[in-house]
């Protein structure tokens, strides 16, 4: 019988947001035993926390086949694979299905996909938000900013002196070094750390960061996301954050946040609607 196999690219220098995604449809499919496979060895220690009853970490996208065998099911949520490797990976799954935000995607022959953007009778065109944001939550936080899980250069060094004057509160990474706090907490009023994501996510009235995960999380929650695009982000998330009236920022506007705060603009968000389980019909119809 074939196994099902999840895998999201994550880590140090690409954060959690795949993982969240993963997590979503992972749980939006209870009556599936899939098996989630990440990048490294951390998140999928932990990712139980989290509702997953199976994870491991495989290192590098390459060792998949080392778990998986010839005619399993794969999700496969990552940027890292080549055509040759994807066309690979089409004939060595029974089923395979992509999960990317790539506007100018298409679906390729031998898959199936998921993305907001293409409109396919083999594409499912919905957003993973797992079902637990959209419960309404009192904003006991004012104002957040979450930079994202992972900082490995250290980036948010450079533009913590034009964030100071906002007083807002860090929500600190999964992935940041343990010596990062001391050089980040003159720059904040206070440091939350990463195990209170769900809850900071839920209660923050206004939430600032650079995780497109995030802002979905929060516009679910129906709080008030402003967008920061990194620099060492993809751009995928901009039409579609534009279509939803987020508020979107380039890395190198980070001054501009604290006058747009100020100036408290009444920001007429557009309601997410809660389709994972739109995502969840399709993974069943694909795999049936």
């Amino acid at each position: 019988m074939a196994q099902i196999y999840y895998y999201a690219h994550t880590g140090h220098r690409i954060g959690l947001d795949r993982f969240h995604r993963a997590v979503a449809i992972i749980n939006a499919l209870a009556d599936f035993e899939i098996t989630l496979l990440t990048s490294d060895y951390r998140i999928a220690q932990v990712a139980h926390t989290y509702g997953i009853k199976k994870s491991v970490g495989v290192d590098v996208v390459r060792n998949i086949p080392q778990i998986a065998k010839s005619g399993d099911i794969l999700i496969f949520d990552s940027a890292e694979a080549n055509p040759g490797m994807l066309k690979d990976m089409q004939t060595y799954f029974s089923i395979f299905i992509r999960v990317n935000d790539d506007p100018l995607d298409q679906v390729y022959p031998g898959e199936y996909l998921i993305n907001p953007y293409i409109k396919d009778e083999r594409c499912c065109n919905a957003l993973a938000v797992d079902t637990k944001f959209f419960n309404i939550n009192k904003k006991s936080e004012e104002r957040v900013f979450f930079f994202g899980d992972d900082d490995y250069e250290e980036d948010l060094l450079k533009y913590k002196q034009s964030l100071k004057a906002s007083q807002m509160k860090l929500l600190l990474g999964f992935y940041f070094f343990i010596d990062y706090e001391d050089k980040l907490k003159d720059g904040f009023s206070k440091l939350i750390e990463p195990e209170e994501y769900e809850e900071v996510i839920k209660e923050t009235s206004c939430l600032v960061t650079s995780s497109p995960m995030a802002v979905l999380q929060a516009l679910a929650s129906q709080s008030n996301p402003i967008y920061i695009q990194r620099e060492d982000y993809t751009q995928d998330f901009i039409p579609l954050f534009k279509e939803l009236n987020v508020p979107c920022f380039d890395y190198k506007e980070m001054t501009k946040i604290d006058n747009f705060l100020k100036e408290n603009i009444s920001q007429n968000y557009q309601q997410l609607r809660s389709n994972v389980t739109n995502i969840a019909d399709f993974i069943m119809k694909c795999i049936n």
